[in-house]
C-alpha cells in the first residue's frame, strides 16, 4: 500500500508505507446506506455474533467462552484483531501499531488481573502480588530530551529551565502533586471508571476543561503546563484545552500520582511486550480459531423479537453476508454503532452526538541500528522530546538483553486530537490526504532534533494511521447519562467498548467487554427459564 523509496543524505535510503487496512474498507458502510451494494450471499447461523475484535470484543468472546458458550462468531474489520492494540513487525523484530503497554492493574480491574495470572504473567503470594519480571519494562523506563541533552523522567528537570523559570516551577510542581494528592487519597478515581465514585464536586470538574481549570487554580508554569498538556494528548489523543478537568485529574489519581521532585516516586511498572498490547491481544484472539473472522465491514444490523440479523461485507469473499442469532454483543465504536443499527436507541443517538474522536498515527521506523544519542540520561524504553508536536518514541529492541547494538524499531506516536474539534478534523483529513512519505518525513524531521545520525540508518518506515483512534473525554461526556443508560442490560443487543467510559484505555475495553458477556449469559438464563415455564415436562409412565 504506497511503497515509495526516498534519497536521503547521499546513499542512504528508506521507503514509506501505509500499513493496516485502506480507510475504504470503513467506508463500506456508506456504500450500503446508498444501496450500492448487493443482497446478501448467505445466511448463517451461531450462537451469539461478536461485531468487533478490539480488546472489548475479544474480552467478551473469553468471558462467553468461559460460560461455556463456544458458538461464537466475532467479526473484524482488520485483517487483525485487536483495534488499538494490534502488533506488528519489522525485519523480524516485534513492535505495536498502537498502545505499547499495560500498566499493571489495581485493585477495582480484577477482570483483567485475574486474566493475567491465567497468562502467567502475575502470581499472588500471601500478602502481596508478583509480577513477571521478565514482561515488566526494564528499567532506565523514560527519559526527556531538553536544553540539548537528555534528562531523566519525563517531567522537565527544573534544572534544564531557565534561571528565572526554576523556583515558580518547582514550587506549582510541589502545589499540583499536593492537589493530586489529595483525590488519591479520597479514592473518587479509579479504572474502571464504572467503580469509581460520582460526587457533585466531581461532576464540577467534569463540566469545565483541564486548562481551565489549571488557569483557575494559578498553575501557569510553562513547563509544567507543556508536562500536562502532554500527559492529556498521551492518555486521551487531545490536549488540556479539550479534555474535562475530571480526565486530567484522573490520569493521575486513578493509577501513580504526581510526584514532584524529590518525591520518593519509584518506577512505573507495566506490561512491555516488544509489540506493544498486540501480543495481549494476540492471546485473547487466539482460543477462537476460525470463529475470527477478519476483513469484514459491519453494514447493518437489525433486532427481530426472536433474533439479531447482522449483514456486513466479507472482504475475502467480496460479497454481502447475513449473519443470525439470538444475541449479539456490539463491540463497535458508538458513533459506528449508531450507523448500522437499524433503529438506534435515543441514548444511543445522544452519546454518539457527545462524543468526539481523535485521530493517530503511529510510525515503525526500522533502522540498521540505533542512532547515536546527545548525551546525558541512557537510552530508555519510553523518549519523550520536550515540546514537540509528537509524544516520542518507544524502542522494541529495549527489552532484549543483547550484548551488541544491532537492529532496532522505534515507534513514534503522533496524537493528533489538537486543542478543539476543527484541529481534529483538520489532522484527519491530512491522514487520509497526505502520502505515506509526506507524513514519514514529519516523523524524521521531529527526531533528528535528538538523532542527528537516524537518517543514516533508516531503512524502512511503516506507517499505521487511526482516522478515529480513540473518544476524547471532552468536558460533560463523564456524567453524560446516555453512557450510563447503554451499560444497563438489553435485550440482545448489548454494548461493549471503551466509549462507554468516555476515553479508550485496555482495562476500560476489557471491563466493558466482560460486563456484556455476563448480560449476555443472563438474557440466554432468563430465555431458557421462560422456555421451561411455557413447556412443561411431558407425564411419565
Amino acid at each position: 500500500m504506497g511503497l515509495i523509496a526516498c534519497a536521503r543524505d547521499g546513499d542512504a535510503r528508506w521507503t514509506a508505507r501505509w500499513v493496516g487496512a485502506s480507510h475504504e474498507r470503513g467506508h463500506r458502510l456508506r456504500d450500503a446506506k446508498s444501496g450500492s451494494l448487493p443482497a446478501p450471499a448467505v445466511t448463517q447461523r451461531a450462537g451469539v455474533l461478536i461485531a468487533g475484535g478490539g480488546i472489548a470484543g475479544l474480552a467478551a468472546a473469553r468471558e462467553l467462552r468461559r460460560a461455556g458458550i463456544d458458538d461464537i462468531h466475532l467479526f473484524e474489520l482488520e485483517d487483525a484483531p485487536g483495534g488499538n492494540s494490534r502488533g506488528h513487525a519489522m525485519g523480524g523484530i516485534g513492535c505495536p501499531l498502537g498502545a505499547h503497554y499495560l500498566p499493571t492493574p489495581g485493585e477495582a480491574a480484577h477482570e483483567v488481573a485475574e486474566w493475567l495470572e491465567e497468562l502467567g504473567l502475575r502470581r499472588t503470594e500471601p500478602g502481596r502480588v508478583v509480577y513477571d519480571e521478565r514482561h515488566l519494562c526494564h528499567a532506565p523506563q523514560e527519559r526527556l530530551f531538553i536544553d540539548g541533552a537528555w534528562h531523566d523522567g519525563l517531567l522537565p528537570p527544573v534544572e534544564a529551565l531557565t534561571a528565572g523559570e526554576r523556583e515558580p516551577t518547582l514550587a506549582q510542581y510541589r502545589r499540583f502533586s499536593a492537589a493530586v494528592q489529595r483525590w488519591v487519597d479520597t479514592r473518587a478515581f479509579s479504572i474502571p471508571t464504572a467503580r469509581a465514585a460520582w460526587t457533585a464536586e466531581l461532576a464540577a470538574l467534569d463540566a469545565l476543561t483541564f486548562g481551565d481549570w489549571l488557569a483557575r487554580e494559578g498553575f501557569d508554569a510553562p513547563a509544567l503546563r507543556w508536562y500536562l498538556d502532554y500527559c492529556c494528548r498521551d492518555d486521551y489523543g487531545a490536549g488540556s484545552a479539550q479534555v474535562s478537568a475530571w480526565a486530567g485529574l484522573h490520569y493521575f489519581a486513578s493509577r501513580h500520582g504526581f510526584h514532584a521532585p524529590g518525591d520518593d516516586a519509584g518506577e512505573r511498572d507495566g506490561v512491555t511486550p516488544p509489540e506493544g498490547n498486540g501480543w495481549l491481544a494476540a492471546r485473547l484472539a487466539a482460543p477462537l480459531g476460525e470463529r475470527l473472522h477478519g476483513g469484514c465491514a459491519v453494514l447493518r444490523v437489525s433486532e427481530g423479537r426472536g433474533e439479531v440479523e447482522l449483514e456486513l461485507w466479507n472482504e475475502r469473499e467480496q460479497r454481502v453476508e447475513r449473519w443470525v442469532a439470538p444475541q449479539l454483543v456490539l463491540a463497535l465504536p458508538l458513533f459506528v454503532a449508531a450507523r448500522v443499527i437499524e433503529s438506534p436507541s435515543g441514548a444511543l443517538v445522544a452519546a454518539a452526538t457527545a462524543m468526539r474522536h481523535a485521530p493517530w498515527l503511529v510510525a515503525n521506523l526500522h533502522c540498521d541500528r540505533p542512532p547515536i544519542d546527545r548525551g546525558g540520561a541512557p537510552p530508555s524504553w519510553d523518549n519523550v522530546l520536550y515540546r514537540s508536536p509528537a509524544l516520542g518514541y518507544v524502542d522494541a529492541m529495549h527489552q532484549s538483553l543483547r550484548p551488541h547494538p544491532g537492529e532496532t524499531v522505534f515507534t513514534a506516536y503522533w496524537a493528533l486530537g489538537g486543542d478543539d474539534a476543527a484541529q481534529a478534523a483538520s489532522a484527519r483529513r491530512a491522514l487520509i490526504g497526505d502520502s505515506a512519505e509526506a507524513w514519514a518525513t514529519r516523523v524524521l524531521a521531529d527526531l533528528v532534533r535528538a538523532h542527528p545520525d537516524l537518517p543514516r540508518h533508516l531503512k524502512q518506515v511503516d506507517l499505521m494511521r487511526y482516522g478515529h483512534a480513540m473518544s476524547i473525554p471532552v468536558p460533560g461526556l463523564r456524567g453524560h447519562a446516555a453512557l450510563r443508560e447503554l451499560q444497563q442490560p438489553q435485550r440482545r443487543i448489548h454494548f461493549a467498548h471503551a466509549d462507554l467510559s468516555g476515553y479508550s484505555v485496555f482495562e476500560e475495553a476489557f471491563f466493558h467487554g466482560h460486563r456484556a458477556a455476563a448480560q449476555l449469559r443472563a438474557a440466554f438464563t432468563s430465555a431458557s427459564v421462560a422456555r421451561s415455564r411455557a413447556d412443561p415436562p411431558a407425564p411419565r409412565g
